[in-house]
């Protein structure tokens, strides 16, 4: 299975919910002859949205991978696709799709233009420094405007998009484009579903508009190549197609330019345009030096070539689950080759993993294959405990290479199982459905014994629910959604405390002094500073303390809540030679922090989200009205394509069923999307709201 890694392409699909991602990858494996009939997203036919789910709704959930082969300028290029979701629910699968590939289209509605879930993906594409080409879609709908779209690319996500094409007609009349880098007119065949194109002369009325562009193209690629800015100064009609292609290319690589192509995935048209500039312009694996890992040994940073000969080492970024072949994980290979059978090591769990079987993914079925080489993507079996992000790689080179860092989760729902029969079921799938997505988690309340899940947004949790009934056959009964707080503390406090504990025999005795206070600059987790001078307290019990505060911060005195940031500085204590014990200065830590902790004057923290609602101009009043009452605050409006642009942060809290309330409004005319932004600290009546039934709660659950 030797073959040339520059004809190899990993690339992904990424846009904001309903650009027509799903439609333009069944167009790709159409026109790549992986299948022979067109799979619609609105008949819940489409190949790459397998999931009852996906096809009930329409919508992408989870990111599938295909592998496609693409002829272009009489090379065979093999191509690993991966659809990802558009929902901001579903951020996490983008999120770690970007993470193993090398290059993204991504697609925009040449309607709707830049969309608040497009600017999202935007800056998880530029984390990763994901090259990417821009491929705005719908060109046949009525509204259709390319530049348009083009010039919001370049103001609202500050790149620098340069189109290649400008369009031939538009909406219904939308029937080709003008090549800018061969100024051409193109105009693709009906008859063949768009396979074929005519060359037509440019219409008399785009030739002024098409060489402008075309001035604009060259100007923007010569900064890129010493000798085609000579000739774009002496004679422009010099400049050959190859040159300006592998100056766009280099710009596209450096992430300079984002070039921009156009069509309409719906009506066959420009789809394998955009495939060949895939090709042309997007990297292959070789075209990036490598990646950088780091030795576990020595700590220094590796730099893992794409090359066969070289130590295995490979990131596994997504678990799923098959009915017929059990546990799939998928990994992007980075260097080395992986045989079926053979053993890999697991950096995160320090294991050997035994990979039975080896398979090239179609969506939801697989191809086996024997081996599985540099720079691909694949799926493997057999293993026992392999995680999202873990690094495997040859025993003999341990690397580990960068994993991937996900967003806490900002909802929570209480299920619990409706017979006996469902218990053993219910925690089984809990289980597989936590490993597969790293945004779902799964808590048992110790207060009420309660099992509580926590996710992204009500979708998220509303399809884990479907898929335990569905997949898992598990009937649960579920709580009213809650939302996941935090606390913090706004003020400082000094406390000592003495644990002792006398009973027959050796006692416990443990005694500290600590200064309380929120964390420096907004840092997370527990900043613990060691203060202790001459001995007060042994060295070897200090760790005891900062684990007890580490602990407890599990729990705030509030709401019980987790507590997301804390300093502590321990200053002075004192010990018993007999009694004192790790344990002891680890318990006293603990109960330092019960009783400091109300007196810091602690807060509760509420998760704020983005909102962006689109909705008709008449409308405008009632729904800033609703929007008001919601506590929402409004940060800007706009207009975009006739309808008004409303921007807003508001309290997660106040948003549960706002979609039917939106609609209800505005009579189904208004959308919105809503996404996590920040924590912030929640206003006193609230506070006061959640203390007291979180009391409640735990009344109730003691009587």
């Amino acid at each position: 299975m030797s073959r040339d890694l520059k004809y190899t392409r990993n690339i992904g699909i990424a846009a904001h919910i309903d650009a027509g991602k799903t439609t333009t990858t069944e167009r790709i494996l159409y026109y790549a002859g992986v299948s022979h009939k067109i799979g619609e997203v609105h008949e819940g036919a489409a190949t790459m949205d397998w999931m009852a789910q996906e096809q009930e709704r329409g919508i992408t959930i989870t990111s599938a991978a295909t592998t496609v082969f693409w002829n272009y300028r009489g090379n065979k290029y093999q191509v690993n696709v991966i659809d990802t979701p558009g929902h901001v629910d579903f951020t996490v699968e983008v999120n770690r799709s970007l993470r193993v590939l090398d290059g993204l289209v991504f697609l925009f509605s040449a309607v709707d233009g830049v969309e608040p879930q497009s600017e999202t993906n935007w800056r998880l594409a530029n984390n990763y420094n994901v090259p990417r080409i821009g491929f705005v879609n719908k060109m046949d709908r009525s509204g259709a405007d390319f530049l348009k779209v083009v010039k919001q690319v370049r103001d609202m996500l500050g790149s620098h998009a340069v189109p290649l094409q400008i369009p031939i007609g538009a909406e219904d009349n939308f029937k080709g484009v003008v090549d800018l880098i061969n100024f051409r007119g193109v105009v693709w065949n009906e008859h063949d579903k768009g396979m074929t194109f005519t060359e037509v002369p440019i219409p008399d009325d785009l030739v002024a508009e098409a060489t402008e562009w075309r001035e604009k193209l060259l100007e923007a690629v010569a900064e890129y190549d010493d000798t085609l800015m000579e000739k774009f100064f002496d004679d422009p009609t010099t400049i050959t197609e190859r040159e300006v292609l592998d100056a766009l290319r280099q710009a596209t690589l450096a992430g300079k330019i984002v070039p921009m192509t156009c069509g309409s995935s719906f009506k066959n048209k420009g789809v394998q345009t955009m495939l060949d500039y895939v090709m042309e312009l997007l990297p292959s694996p070789v075209d990036s030096k490598g990646v950088v890992g780091t030795n576990p040994n020595t700590g220094e940073e590796v730099l893992v070539k794409p090359d066969v000969k070289e130590p295995f080492a490979a990131l596994a970024f997504k678990i799923a689950t098959d009915p017929f072949v059990g546990r799939l994980c998928f990994i992007r290979v980075y260097s080395g080759n992986l045989e079926a059978g053979s053993y890999v090591h697991n950096m995160r769990s320090d294991n050997k993993e035994r990979i039975s079987r080896i398979f090239q993914m179609h969506a939801n079925k697989q191809n086996p294959i024997p081996n599985v080489g540099a720079g691909d993507i694949a799926a493997v079996v057999g293993f026992k405990d392999i995680k999202t992000g873990d690094t495997l790689c040859d025993e003999k080179n341990p690397i580990v290479l960068e994993s991937m860092v996900f967003p806490e989760p900002v909802i929570g729902l209480a299920i619990e199982p409706k017979t006996q029969a469902d218990v053993d079921k219910l925690g089984m799938a809990l289980g597989k459905l936590a490993e597969e997505d790293p945004t779902f988690r799964v808590n048992s309340d110790e207060e009420t014994g309660q099992t509580v899940i926590s996710g992204m947004g009500e979708l998220h949790l509303d399809i884990i629910m479907d898929r335990l009934k569905r997949e898992f056959k598990v009937e649960v009964n579920q709580g009213a959604p809650q939302v996941a707080y935090k606390e913090a503390i706004t003020g400082s406090v000094q406390h000592r405390e003495t644990y002792k504990k006398q009973t027959g025999g050796r006692g416990k005795f443990a005694d500290i002094q600590v200064i309380i206070s929120p964390a420096d600059d907004n840092k997370e987790g527990l900043q613990f500073v060691n203060e202790i001078t001459g001995g007060a307290i042994p060295r070897e019990f200090i760790p005891s303390v900062e684990k007890g505060f580490a602990a407890a911060m599990a729990n705030g005195v509030l709401a019980g809540y987790p507590l997301t940031s804390l300093k502590v500085r321990l200053i002075d204590g004192s010990f018993h030679a007999v009694d004192s014990d790790a344990l002891s200065f680890e318990i006293a830590a603990k109960s330092a922090y019960r009783e400091a902790l109300p007196k810091a004057r602690p807060v509760l923290l509420e998760p704020i989200m983005k909102i962006e609602i689109l909705t008709p101009e008449e409308n405008m009043g009632d729904v800033i009205g609703d929007m008001n009452r919601r506590r929402g605050q409004l940060q800007g409006m706009d207009t975009r394509n006739g309808s008004q642009v409303i921007k807003a942060m508001v309290p997660l809290s106040e948003m549960f069923g706002y979609v039917t309330q939106l609609r209800t409004i505005t009579s189904g005319r208004a959308t919105s999307t809503m996404e996590f932004d920040h924590y912030e600290e929640a206003p006193r009546n609230v506070q006061d709201e959640v203390v007291a039934k979180s009391k409640g709660r735990v009344k109730g659950a003691i009587a």
